[in-house]
């Protein structure tokens, strides 16, 4: 491998020209302010060029896209080797039976450990089976089936492992009444049943004699009750039962010639016919994820849910968090025949969970769902394979895999990718924890703005070198010479101000009771895995919310939550993506999208050519490319390998018909609106209030280097967040409501926290409360209130350790308070 990494004259996205070297072997930390170039360096330009050589040297199948994978705009990188992107995608699989456990691949392990050391029991009684010439039986000869001891039988993923009740599931939703009817005061009229206040198509579309418009099944529910002698306008509870329990479960309820259904079978149908489109969330909230009768949760067929493996059967140890995994099989004891036949199994997987561990996960568990990750544990799972992998003369480059992590568990990481480039690989990590970039061996920052006016090698160099350069921002902050200040003035409550939880006891949570005082920007710390999410979203925000009229999710066990009779809303901003397809944008979410199209439909080529708002929409027929349906780009399936998006060859990626970009804006397409970044925007709308207010916003929280049009699906977590957050604050509320925000620093470099941290104590001096989840102690250390849970992640957290201002917790003895007192001394 030649010693350098060498590039020349980049230009992708905002870069201007950019020449670099980079030190393989190496740690290698890209950072700089939001939107400066980082990734567009990092992961658009050197990575890109990485894959696209790679392509060069594998199948005929894969080379045919050569040609349409466009090269990066780059004069020449040499010193280029074989490169691995771990980013913070999501699971790729979008399978529900896809776990912690299966993505890791460390299930597979335990399920041969369990075929062939595990000792099966009685499904009857629970004896254990005792080996005969031809398999297993019970002592006590009862009727039981004798299970297969193979790894395949341990599968939910296969029908002869799976339980046929739940489909390996462990689960099902089911429509729960009190969701549905979440007001038996109210009348039909005035929606009684919750899921038909919104206009919708209910009937049973298969057994119609005649079409029927959604906003006529009023007159027909009205016309089915006057017949039986009742009303649309009398309470709920007043009808009698049997006439509520056929508008809630009949599958037919003929009026004339017209069928309908009832409120639940019409949410099944309505589901199921929407589930794979990823449009089913609205009817999730009228259903509870049950657990199934049949397997207990466990997934598989009885048989196999009785193997025990030290008397732990095989769900039982799934359920473990990753740190007792370790644990169990350290002390793990079988006969010696077994032992040397599942000798290496085992050693396997405890190198997997010792990789797990090390990057910060043993808090997880293996039968958790991998859809439930958020972005940075989805990195750092893929981190953990490839530090076991023990391969060496690869390039990585990794975006933020400190994102959730606490100051503790980040140590931890720093010590993996250390490991990892001590193998004889080189990282390039994009990054803005201090901590990480304290331990670079080289440091490249990027600057000296956004957008536009980024794109430019601020620095190149070491740590030292970077400290003592004044033009350096980075450096300025991670030395100390710069920093957020501390508020002069903590904010307190006023007495009886303030929202308690009453033992919430759910998840890992060990019955705690926790108070937030109203009024004050309150910060919720503790190592990963320690219970912040389970308390403030789903505790807290799902009580709230359902006390307020919403229909969340049923909260985690708990008491009870007192004071919420002084909150008039609470609103819940999360790290969930903004739309599952490249069909949601900044522009759609924020609504400005149907300003920018009136104001082209308002253009005079538009007016003589009679083009509507409707015809610059990239979701509707007429304007849009319908080559690649208005996605600008299509999906190539590399069967063994990622599937790759390539731009669209008809439209060139821009989403519209050759017709509708014949239409001009201030000298403007429409496709080229959509690619200009929020500051730009915002200085081009100029005298569009409906436009440019939310831009403003948008630009305040450290959005601006983002397009308006970017697909969602190209959107960090931590950059849906801030885009959900501009919707609710250029809304501008009157009433006090309740913010409830998780990690919403994840991206952001410390001067754009600083703008944030502004921009969030403003909401407070206006009258409303912010609660985060949070490891960045820049914002533990701003906050008026801390509440900080532990010790430690998984079985060894869910205890509530101290609440108090940030230097009060900076007195305790907790790994917040340690790395707390650190920041609040400079």
């Amino acid at each position: 491998m030649p010693s350098r990494l060498i590039v020349r004259g980049a230009r992708v996205h905002n870069l201007r020209d950019v020449n670099v070297d980079l030190p393989h072997r190496q740690l290698v930390v890209f950072t700089g302010v939001s939107g400066s170039g980082k990734s567009s360096l990092a992961f658009d330009t050197i990575y890109a060029e990485a894959q696209r050589r790679q392509m060069q040297s594998m199948s005929t199948y894969a080379r045919q896209f050569l040609d349409t994978m466009d090269k990066p705009d780059v004069d020449r990188i040499e010193g280029l080797c074989n490169a691995v992107a771990v980013d913070q995608r999501t699971s790729a699989s979008r399978s529900p039976r896809s776990t912690v456990g299966t993505v890791t691949e460390v299930y597979d392990l335990v399920r041969v450990v369990y075929a062939q050391a595990g000792r099966p029991h009685c499904t009857v009684c629970d004896a254990p089976l005792r080996p005969t010439g031809e398999g297993w039986a019970c002592p006590d000869r009862h009727d039981t089936e004798i299970p297969e001891m193979a790894s395949r039988a341990f599968s939910f993923n296969l029908p002869f492992g799976q339980c046929p009740d739940c489909g390996g599931l462990g689960s099902r939703l089911e429509v729960q009444d009190d969701l549905v009817v979440p007001d038996e005061g109210r009348s039909l009229a005035n929606g009684a049943l919750a899921p038909w206040r919104a206009p919708a198509n209910r009937t049973a579309e298969a057994k119609l004699t005649k079409p029927v418009r959604a906003d006529a099944e009023r007159r027909l529910l009205a016309e089915y009750l006057d017949r039986r002698g009742h009303s649309m306008d009398v309470p709920w509870r007043t009808l009698p039962a049997e006439l509520r329990e056929t508008l809630l479960r009949a599958e037919r309820i003929e009026v004339g010639g017209t069928v309908l259904v009832g409120v639940v079978p019409w949410i099944h149908q309505r589901y199921e016919r929407t589930r794979i489109e990823g449009g089913s969330l609205v009817l999730q909230a009228f259903m509870r994820d049950v657990t199934c009768g049949g397997c207990g949760g466990g997934r598989l067929v009885p048989r196999q849910l009785a193997v025990r493996l030290n008397g732990v059967t095989i769900a039982e140890l799934t359920g473990m968090p990753i740190t007792a995994l370790r644990t169990f099989f350290d002390g793990l004891t079988v006969d010696e025949r077994d032992r040397r036949v599942i000798a290496q199994a085992v050693d396997e997987i405890k190198d997997r969970l010792r990789s797990l561990t090390e990057v910060g996960l043993g808090y997880l568990t293996l039968n958790r769902p991998a859809r439930t990750l958020s972005g940075g544990e989805a990195q750092r799972i893929r981190l953990a394979s490839q530090f076991g992998s023990r391969l060496f003369g690869l390039l990585y480059v990794l975006d933020e895999p400190t994102a959730g992590l606490h100051p503790k568990d980040t140590a931890e990481l720093i010590t993996t990718l250390r490991e990892l480039r001590d193998q004889g690989n080189t990282l390039i990590v994009v990054e803005h924890d201090h901590d990480t970039i304290a331990a670079a061996d080289h440091v490249i920052e990027m600057g000296p703005g956004a957008g536009e006016t980024g794109g430019e090698l601020i620095f190149a160099g070491s740590v030292d070198e970077m400290f003592a350069d004044p033009s350096s921002l980075t450096g300025g902050y991670v030395s100390g010479r710069r920093g957020i200040p501390v508020p002069g003035r903590r904010r307190t409550a006023r007495p009886g101000h303030e929202v308690v939880v009453r033992n919430a006891r759910g998840n890992n949570l060990t019955g705690i009771d926790v108070t937030f005082p109203l009024g004050c920007f309150v910060a919720v710390c503790g190592v990963s895995g320690s219970g912040k999410s389970t308390l403030v979203d789903q505790t807290l925000y799902r009580a709230a919310e359902r006390a307020l009229g919403g229909s969340a999710p049923e909260p985690l066990p708990h008491d009870g939550v007192e004071g919420l009779s002084r909150v008039d809303r609470v609103i819940r901003v999360d790290q969930s993506p903004i739309g599952r397809s490249g069909r949601s944008t900044p522009a759609t979410y924020t609504g400005i999208f149907d300003a920018i199209r009136k104001a082209f439909a308002a253009t005079e080529e538009a007016r003589r050519r009679d083009f509507k708002p409707g015809r610059f929409s990239f979701n509707s027929a007429g304007g849009r490319c319908e080559a690649c349906g208005g996605d600008g780009t299509v999906q190539i399936e590399m069967t063994f390998l990622p599937d790759v998006f390539l731009p669209c060859a008809v439209c060139d990626g821009r989403r519209y018909n050759e017709e509708t970009l014949q239409v001009h804006y201030r000298g403007r397409t429409i496709a080229e609106v959509l690619e200009m970044p929020i500051d730009e925007a915002a200085e081009f709308f100029v005298g569009e209030p409906a436009i440019t207010g939310p831009l403003r916003v948008l630009r305040d929280i450290g959005l601006g280097y983002v397009r308006i049009g970017q697909p969602a699906n190209t959107l960090s977590g931590g950059e849906a967040q801030r885009i959900k957050l501009a919707a609710e604050l250029h809304r501008r509320p009157g009433r006090h409501t309740l913010y409830l925000l998780d990690e919403p620093t994840v991206g952001l470099h410390t001067s754009d926290i600083e703008r944030l941290m502004g921009v969030l104590h403003d909401l407070v001096a206006k009258g409303h409360t912010v609660v985060t989840v949070t490891h960045n102690l820049d914002v533990a250390k701003v906050a008026d209130w801390v509440v900080d849970l532990g010790p430690e992640g998984g079985d060894a957290g869910g205890q509530f350790l101290a609440a108090g201002t940030p230097e009060q917790i900076a007195a305790t003895d907790s790994h917040t308070g340690y790395y707390l007192r650190r920041v609040l001394a400079g």
